[in-house]
């Protein structure tokens, strides 16, 4: 229908509902009715009536019909509390048109199905009948069936709402009871409850399970049981076949024992043979070199004495010459001091010449001032300057002692500033190698292999990849990233100091992969490659308890893991690993070393770095090295922290020192400055007291002069000494002219000689240099004589000492090993013929005591073993059979109980997920259905879906509210607004369900007029297009629907009073 009551052009309007729709309902004392017959129309049937007539009865009986408990109906606890009082029975009858292609098993039913359900006081029978009335079925299998094939459920408040369900969901603004309605409405509880239902079913079957598997476990208990000592029991006869085997082997070990030693003793009378060309031609070479040099030796002689008598001339002359030159020397140097002396004298004569006459001029100026006056003024004077002498020495002395200390204080700075520069070396030192240390370490971090040789290995490495083709096997190396430790890092540094370089080796299978792998060497430019021949295919090592130090300690054997077996062998074989042993500290190792006395003990190494060993009467010690081994550790991240920490402290000292070393030069400077200033001082005092002591000579002198004769006789006097003294300097100074003549002519002499000398010398130099070096060769070739001849009879005494003699004892213990050999092999064919042993495969190189030790222990093994069982193996065998046969079958039904199970359980969460995936796609349908029902009436709105709270709220926004805010709760709405709007919400529900009936009971209670004339437009609207058939029943008039052909109106009768 339009706005305007026309009706609109539907395709649904030309379709009328065939299938699964309500003919006529007859009822036979069900509740108030006796006997009630209506029959429906196709669309839309309105049931109208006065409180108590009986309407509501009519929906019970549907629910009744359609397989509905009488709890789930809502109106009683059991189903005959419907029979009417009074009655004994109660009848429904339910006629279901049955046509169209959606027609139930029509072949069977035909075009009309009847449901007829009756009840009494003890039973419910319900009964399915066909078109013409005859039994179909009585099975509520059939009825489910039916029901599901139409989708009537009755229990959906979409299909059939009654009055409880219509005030429960419709008339209630409380958001959980909408979304229990939404829930029911769109089947999601049904499947939520169903699946939960599945779940816990699942849960009861496993533990079921796990029971009945828990009753078979004794019984396999006892056949792994029964299983062991089967393997234990073949194991004791492999035991016994294997004593047998090695008995056969220690008969044939001693024949094959003698046979090694033939090999050794062949070998070694070869080897002694060889010796004799050798040494026989030492011997001739020996001989040669004596005769030889001998006769080098005479030639050397008589050159020695030929040169000896040309120099012995040549040194005669030259001694001559040199004698000569220093006797002119000494009398060159006679003169010169002789010259010297007389120059001194005359000198000396003439300062005595200066004095007295500065001396007469003195006197001449004492006759002037001689008062008494005078004479006191200079005593006194003569009095101060001594006290000024005396202060000036004074404070001198002082000066000296502090310029002395300071000189003490300067020297023990300068030390000590030293000793600062010293230790900041030191610790500049250290810290380098310290980062240099962190940073090999953060490189052996990203890659563990450079620890073991740097980037040159794994240039090598790279390089052997390219050349992988060229080697028979494979390299193995570097050793040390092949090995791990048992204990973490606790024995790496000792273990590392032990092993040493032959980590960084590589291990090839033959000589030709050495080859290979050394020009691969060379390509990586890794030229000092240590590499190891061992045979690849050779077994793990078993080491014998007895052939180990004997100690509660680990061997470095013992700490060491390897996934490689080569490198186990390579380790015990070349370094030694099982006999050396790994101690705590310094004094628990010298006990292990030194006072145990351990067989089987090469070395001990501690952790704090020492090796100790003892080589028969000699014990020795080293200490610990300065480099930290850290190559082998599991994580270097400890290593690192810990150096970072070193580093940081040895930065902080180089900063103490440093600040150490501010201060000493601080010292320093202020002690050079007060140096300075003392030596100014001492250098003024110096001057001032010079200068004190010649005024007070000088005032002597005036004094003494005053104390003498008359001053004109002392005058006269003192010129007469003046002109004596001029006279002799005279009378020397002509001696001195002549004086220097000798000189020169003497210094011409000695210069001539020494000329002479100097060119003899370098004629007679080469000849001495060349006798010197002859007379060297000489005693080198009479060293090399005696050499010589040394060597030669050393190796004839070895010829007739050792080497025959050793040859003749070889000789005979070879033919006495033949002879033992003949015995051995004789009593070893008697046991077993040497066919049976080589049929076992190769020797294996076991030696007698080896065999016997063996044999040993197996037999001390089978006894226990056989001491253990007193069953045979094949009555063991036959229980065995028993048991597994007795569990077998429940065995194969519990996996397959279990794989039906598992099946069960991913089906059930195959469906959780699709109902998860529903609910989600159920939200936004919803809301697009409310929306397109409100949009009739201009009215928009939104419905939030919470599963997790399990609340559905509506929001609803009116085309006349200007602010554009939705009212949240439909209770804030008008009676008229809030009913329209819960009507919008049902018919949506009803847009997403799928029945070929509905109904609806008092759906318009507690409207008002407006609000039930606008809820029956749209419900009449909406259930003609819709297309189901419909029916609403409702004790208020509905004059004020509008007539239709597809809507039929009924009225009930009143109740009786």
């Amino acid at each position: 229908m339009d706005e305007h009551g026309n009706q609109q052009s539907n395709p649904f309007n030309d379709q009328r509902p065939s299938s699964g729709t309500i003919v006529r309902i007859r009822l036979e004392n069900f509740m108030c009715h006796s006997n009630l017959e209506i029959e429906f129309g196709d669309w839309v049937n309105f049931i109208t009536g006065q409180n108590g007539s009986g309407k509501s009865a009519i929906l019970t009986a549907l629910c009744v019909a359609f397989g509905c408990r009488a709890r789930g109906t809502q109106r009683a606890a059991t189903l005959k509390d419907f029979i009417k009082t009074g009655c004994s029975h109660a009848l429904v009858h339910v006629e279901l048109k049955n046509q169209g292609e959606d027609a139930f098993k029509p072949e069977i039913y035909g075009d009309t199905l009847t449901i007829e359900r009756r009840i009494s006081d003890s039973t419910s029978l319900t009964v399915l009948k066909d078109h013409q009335g005859r039994k179909i079925s009585s099975r509520r299998e059939d009825l489910r069936e039916l029901v599901e094939h139409y989708n009537i459920d009755v229990e959906n408040p979409c299909v059939i709402m009654s009055q409880d369900k219509s005030r429960e969901f419709l008339h209630s603004g409380n958001d959980k009871d909408k979304f229990k309605f939404f829930y029911k409405a769109t089947l999601l509880q049904q499947v939520d409850d169903l699946l939960q239902s599945i779940g816990t079913k699942l849960k009861s079957a496993n533990a079921f399970m796990d029971e009945m598997e828990k009753t078979i476990k004794p019984i396999e208990k006892e056949i792994s049981e029964l299983l062991e000592k089967i393997k234990n029991m073949e194991h004791v006869e492999e035991i016994t076949q294997q004593v047998l085997h090695l008995k056969n082997k220690l008969a044939w070990s001693w024949v094959y024992d003698v046979d090694r030693q033939l090999m050794e003793q062949n070998e070694k009378i070869v080897k002694l043979r060889e010796r004799v060309p050798t040494c026989q031609n030492k011997i001739d070479r020996k001989l040669g070199e004596v005769e030889s040099l001998r006769v080098s030796l005479t030639e050397k002689k008589a050159q020695v004495a030929c040169l000896i008598d040309e120099s012995t001339a040549m040194k005669r002359e030259l001694e001559c010459l040199r004698q000569s030159m220093k006797k002119a020397a000494r009398e060159k140097i006679a003169l010169e001091e002789e010259y010297h002396h007389k120059c001194n004298n005359i000198q000396k004569i003439k300062d005595r010449v200066r004095r007295l006459e500065r001396q007469i001029g003195d006197i001449n100026e004492m006759t002037i001032r001689s008062t008494q006056v005078e004479q006191s003024e200079i005593e006194e004077k003569l009095k101060q300057l001594m006290l000024e002498v005396e202060k000036a020495e004074s404070l001198l002395s002082s000066l000296k002692e502090e310029e002395n200390m300071i000189i003490e204080k300067a020297s023990a700075g300068g030390k000590e500033k030293e000793h600062i520069e010293h230790m900041i070396r030191d610790h500049e030192k250290k810290q380098r190698n310290i980062n240099a240390h962190i940073n090999d370490l953060k490189k052996h971090q990203t890659n563990k292999v450079t620890a073991f040789g740097g980037d040159r290995v794994i240039n090598l490495l790279r390089a052997i990849e390219r050349h992988h083709r060229r080697f028979k096997m494979p390299p193995i190396g570097p050793i040390g990233a092949h090995v791990t430790l048992v204990n973490g890092n606790r024995w790496a540094s000792a273990v590392e100091q032990a092993l040493g370089n032959l980590l960084n080796a590589f291990i090839v299978n033959d000589h030709k992969d050495l080859v290979t792998l050394r020009d691969c060497g060379k390509e990586a430019n890794y030229n000092n490659l240590k590499i190891i021949i061992y045979d690849f295919s050779r077994p793990r090592l078993t080491i014998p308890r007895h052939m180990i130090p004997q100690t509660e300690h680990p061997t470095i054997l013992s700490v060491l893991h390897s996934e490689n077996t080569t490198v186990l062998n390579v380790l015990v074989d070349v370094s030694g690993v099982e006999r050396r042993v790994l101690a705590e500290n310094y004094e628990v190792g010298k006990t292990i070393a030194f006072e145990r006395r351990l067989s089987h003990l090469n070395d001990v190494f501690t952790i704090d770095g020492y090796r100790m060993f003892s080589r028969g009467p000699v014990q020795t010690t080293l200490p610990p090295c300065s480099r930290r081994p850290t190559r082998l550790c599991a994580s270097f991240d400890d290593q690192i922290k810990d150096l970072e920490i070193e580093a940081s402290k040895e930065q902080s000292e180089i900063q103490e020192c440093r600040g150490q070393k501010r201060e000493a030069e601080m010292n320093l400077e202020g002690l050079e400055s007060t140096m300075r200033r003392l030596k100014k001082q001492h250098t003024q005092l110096e001057k001032d007291l010079t200068r004190k002591e010649l005024e007070m000579q000088d005032l002597k002198n005036s004094v003494a002069s005053e104390t003498k004769t008359s001053p004109t006789s002392s005058v006269n006097e003192l010129h007469l000494d003046i002109m004596k003294f001029q006279e002799e300097i005279e009378e020397k100074e002509s001696l001195l002219e002549k004086l220097q003549d000798s000189l020169k002519e003497a210094e011409i002499k000695a210069n001539e000689l020494k000329a002479s000398y100097e060119k003899l010398y370098e004629l007679a130099k080469g000849e001495i240099e060349a006798l010197e070096k002859a007379e060297d060769e000489l005693k080198e070739k009479e060293e090399e004589l005696q050499s010589a001849e040394t060597e030669k009879n050393h190796y004839e005494d070895i010829m007739k000492d050792k080497v025959l003699p050793e040859i003749k004892q070889a000789e005979a213990k070879y033919e006495e090993l033949k002879t033992k050999r003949q015995e051995s092999n004789e009593k070893a064919s008697i046991i077993c013929p040497e066919s049976e042993i080589r049929a076992l495969g190769p020797w294996d190189g076991a030696t007698p005591l080896q065999l016997s030790a063996q044999i040993n222990k197996i037999n001390h093994r089978l006894k226990r073993e056989n001491e253990k069982y007193s069953e045979s193996i094949d009555d063991l065998r036959i229980m065995h059979e028993e048991k597994e046969q007795k569990i077998g079958k429940k065995r194969k039904t519990y996996k397959s109980f279990r794989e039906k199970l598992k099946v069960c359980k991913d089906a059930v969460d195959s469906r959780w997920n699709k109902l998860q995936r529903n609910k989600d796609l159920l939200k936004p349908q919803l809301t697009w259905q409310f929306n397109s029902h409100l949009g009739k009436k201009g009215i928009s709105g939104n419905i939030r879906v919470s599963y997790e709270d399990k609340t559905l709220s509506i929001e609803v926004k009116m085309p006349q509210d200007a602010t554009n805010s939705a009212v949240r709760d439909t209770r804030g709405l008008s009676g008229g607004e809030r009913s329209f709007s819960t009507l919008c919400f049902a018919l949506a529900l009803h847009n997403m369900t799928e029945a070929p009936i509905r109904a609806m009971d008092e759906f318009d209670v507690f409207m008002d007029a407006v609000s039930r004339k606008i809820s029956l437009d749209t419900l009449v609207d909406f259930a003609l297009e819709q297309g189901s058939q419909w029916m609403f029943i409702t004790p208020h008039d509905i004059s004020m629907v509008k007539s239709h052909e597809k809507i039929k109106k009924q009225q009930m009768a009143a109740p009786r009073s």
